[in-house]
């Protein structure tokens, strides 16, 4: 058997000091090498060096502790290893460093320092020069006899672990190959030990002395490989398996650990996750998946990157509440109260909300409607729909769905992809454990649609009662009951809703606030609100209801309340300044300090600043002024009217219903027509069409002087202020004949008319939409005549009788009925012709 005697190492050696641990003769180890003196070694040494000779350094272990390391070289252990560099890896992240992969040869002693800079240098000597040995030595000198009750030991450590692991089959046959004298080194490296007890190995350089070193590690292994088997008689496929392998492998270069402590908790979570399972409650078509995902699961090794998918997927699976659900409050009187108190007006909401709860308790099995609340920003969509889960007692959550652009995002990702999700419904359900909340799909007109898909259609089926039943997740991949989900979408207009989606909801329209309206909701709840978020109390600040009004017409022009909440707040920013002044006024004690606040009250009133008045500070006209500014928003109705051809519009915007100017003037030319005003296709055909009309029946209504066409010799120019706003739509028809008719004719329209409707070329007025937003912008506008289609009459019912108290409102059929409402006297014809009724 050969020894350790034909290993020749240089008698001199660079020193490698390292911290990672004890390298042993016969074992491999990974060093990682980022010291200025061991940095200079590699480069110098082993990215220089062109022979085998450059490759044997020695291995130093440093006892000092690394975190108080200094440049200067510390005491050197007298015993080390010459070790082989098989690799060289370099890296610059995070810091630049080596990492080397070196085979232990054998011991050497330092003999002498050489020197220090860049690199140690020493003179060192040989120590693994062992005798031969011989049949008598081991059968019966004492160190034949440890030799072999440490081979036995091996053997039956090897023995205990699982021999169709490779590595384990290969050390059996290793272990009847390798010298007995390497055994300790060996096995010493391979187990589990300490650096401090691998550095009393090291340090053995007698191999009797070896031997009794690593044989008590060998004997502590092999009891804890014991203990281990014992606590796992249950599961007997287990006992024997190697539990962790590290980098390396066995003599010279491979190796593994020993390690046999294994966590109990992976069981635990597993029995733990199959009883949740169980317990969820789920249909059995979900059922039988979880069982065969867990199933799957128990037999993977969690290294596998689908053991993290597969176990994520359960625990959502678990979470869903497929049979949670929370009891309804189906009080009626209670929850109209409730209602009332949160919202002011928005009676056909609060209406649809009570026949639910109404035929709720008729019938326990209701599915869950589907509505849509249509209106302008800031009249309370999003805050009527917490409102409504607040009554029935539910859970609410709001879904987001402004700029959604891919479908995923409903339905869910497929799990084959990395970072799969289920989509926003289902984690929304998640969210709130059961599984009947109110959903608020917030801004559903501005979905987008992108390369990802159309989430719009991917909402078809969570939208409609006959398929939500059995909603699809890409991410569940089973089907999950949404009919008792109460789903309620917000969107400011319908018009970039899909017709195929629209018709899945009950549309209820959500219009604009009056000015009483407003009012009201100011003091109820906007000034209260705004109070308490400020730190002041009613006793503080006041706010009449004529400055309410004033903030209403002079500084806000909205069919919401967003703008006026804003000019409250800014109105108790300004007194909360007044409120801290004063209280530092107050806390002024002593004579020279009150002189000094009079001086600086002095000058506070020689530069315009007033001093902080006595409490309750009330809001008049002249403080709405020095706070807010002056008024942004002026009635400019009767400065408009003061030349003929002009005329007053109404206009429908998803911001409610505006005012719209129409001007024309004439001039000498061939007859043209000009539109200014970003006008769209329709509203250019109403004033060709308006134009035409008015040239068939100019005999009758214009005076022609002579000439067959009024627009003869005339060019004639429209425009639509805003001329930065897109404009379209029929609905200014009869606004443009009133205006050109005026311009045509001297004579101006009254400066409190107001109009809609379209025309044809039979000069009938056909009916228009927006009539109820319309009328209230006319009402805003202080306007007291409105002219609207005879066959829009109907509209007038959902308009506050207040409001229609203050306005005179004209049912037109034709335009002879438009032209004599809107000029002062009428609009008499030249000649009367009866009117042809069509039979068409």
């Amino acid at each position: 058997m050969s020894s350790n005697s034909g290993i020749q190492i240089p008698s001199r050696l660079p020193l490698l000091c390292t911290h990672d641990g004890v390298l042993l003769p016969g074992s491999t180890m990974r060093i990682s090498v980022d010291t200025a003196r061991n940095m200079q070694l590699v480069k110098s040494r082993l990215l220089k060096g062109t022979s085998l000779k450059s490759t044997i350094i020695g291995v130093i272990p440093n006892t000092r502790d690394p975190e108080h390391d200094s440049e200067e070289l510390p005491s050197l252990h007298s015993i080390g290893t010459a070790g082989l560099a098989v690799q060289v890896v370099g890296s610059n992240w995070p810091k630049p460093h080596y990492t080397l992969l070196i085979t232990g040869l054998c011991r050497f002693r330092v003999t002498q320092l050489l020197r220090e800079r860049p690199f140690p240098v020493a003179e060192v000597e040989q120590l693994d020069k062992l005798e031969q040995y011989t049949e008598g030595d081991r059968a019966d000198g004492e160190l034949g006899e440890l030799s072999q009750r440490f081979y036995q030991a091996a053997v039956q450590l090897v023995g205990m672990l699982d021999m169709s692991v490779p590595v384990v089959a290969k050390l059996r046959r290793l272990l009847d190959s390798l010298p007995r004298e390497t055994l300790p080194d060996v096995l010493a490296a391979m187990i589990r030990t300490s650096n401090k007890e691998k550095l009393q190995v090291l340090n053995a350089v007698d191999l009797e002395e070896r031997f009794k070193k690593a044989l008590p590690l060998l004997t502590r292994q092999i009891e804890g490989l014991k203990l281990l088997q014992k606590t796992r008689k249950l599961r007997p496929d287990d006992d024997k398996r190697v539990l962790a392998i590290r980098k390396g492998g066995v003599f010279p270069g491979r190796q593994f650990s020993l390690d046999e402590e294994e966590e109990d908790e992976d069981g635990d979570d597993m029995a733990m996750l199959e009883k949740k399972v169980k317990a969820a409650a789920m249909p059995e078509a979900a059922l039988r998946v979880c069982v065969k995902e867990l199933k799957r699961l128990k037999k993977m090794p969690q290294s596998m990157p689908e053991y993290a998918l597969t176990r994520n997927y359960l625990e959502m699976m678990v979470e869903l509440p497929w049979s949670k659900s929370t009891t309804d409050c189906l009080d009626i009187p209670a929850a109209r109260v409730l209602l009332d108190n949160d919202h002011y007006a928005m009676e056909k909401l609060k209406r649809r909300v009570l026949e639910y709860l109404a035929v709720r308790q008729l019938k326990s099995t209701l599915k869950g409607p589907i509505l849509c609340f249509v209106g302008p920003p800031g009249v309370g969509k999003t805050s009527v729909g917490r409102s409504i889960a607040r009554t029935l007692g539910r859970e609410f959550h709001r879904i987001a769905l402004g700029g959604v652009c891919d479908q995923s995002d409903i339905r869910g990702h497929r799990r084959t992809y990395v970072g799969s999700m289920p989509g926003r419904i289902i984690n929304g359900l998640k969210t709130v454990g059961v599984n009947n909340p109110v959903f608020l799909l917030d801004e559903v007109d501005k979905l987008g649609k992108s390369l990802q898909g159309d989430p719009a259609a991917a909402l078809l089926e969570v939208l409609d009662p006959e398929q939500n039943h059995s909603f699809t997740d890409h991410y569940l991949n089973v089907p999950f009951d949404l009919s008792q989900v109460l789903f309620i979408a917000t969107a400011n207009t319908t018009a970039t809703i899909p017709p195929a989606l629209l018709d899945r909801m009950e549309v209820l329209q959500v219009p604009g606030y009056t000015q009483e309206e407003k009012v009201e909701i100011a003091h109820r709840h906007l000034i209260p609100h705004q109070l308490e978020q400020h730190g002041l109390t009613p006793q503080q600040l006041q706010i009449p209801q004529d400055t309410t009004k004033e903030i209403i017409s002079k500084y806000t022009r909205e069919a919401g309340v967003r703008s006026l909440e804003r000019k409250i707040g800014a109105i108790c920013r300004a007194v909360a300044v007044k409120v801290a002044e004063g209280h530092k006024v107050s806390r002024a004690e002593s004579p020279t300090e009150q002189h000094e606040d009079q001086n600086t009250e002095n000058k506070e009133e020689d530069s315009g600043i007033a001093s902080p008045p006595e409490m309750p500070i009330v809001i008049d006209h002249i403080a709405l002024k020095d706070i807010l500014g002056p008024p942004v928003f002026e009635m400019e109705v009767s400065e408009r009217l003061t030349l003929p051809g002009v005329a007053i519009g109404l206009a429908w915007t998803p911001m409610g219903g505006e005012i719209m100017f129409v001007e024309a003037s004439r001039m000498e030319g061939d007859g043209q027509l000009t539109l200014t005003g970003q006008l769209g296709d329709v509203m250019k055909e109403s004033a060709r069409l308006a134009i035409s009309w008015l040239r068939s029946n100019a005999k009758t209504y214009l005076p022609t002087n002579g000439s067959a066409d009024p627009l003869e010799g005339t060019d004639i120019h429209l425009h639509f202020p805003a001329g930065a706003v897109t404009k379209d739509g029929p609905s200014a028809g009869v606004t443009i004949v009133t205006c050109l008719a005026s311009l045509l004719s001297g004579r101006l329209v009254r400066s409190d008319v107001a109009m809609t409707g379209e025309i044809t070329l039979r000069g009938l007025v056909l009916p228009v939409g927006g009539i109820k937003d319309k009328v209230l912008a006319a009402h805003r506008a202080n306007l007291k005549r409105v002219i609207i289609p005879k066959r829009n009459e109907k509209d007038l019912e959902e308009i506050p009788a207040h409001v229609r108290a203050d306005l005179d409102f004209v049912f037109a059929s034709t335009l002879d009925e438009v032209l004599n409402a809107a000029f002062d006297g009428g609009f008499p014809a030249a000649v009367s012709h009866p009117q042809v009724v069509s039979k068409l």
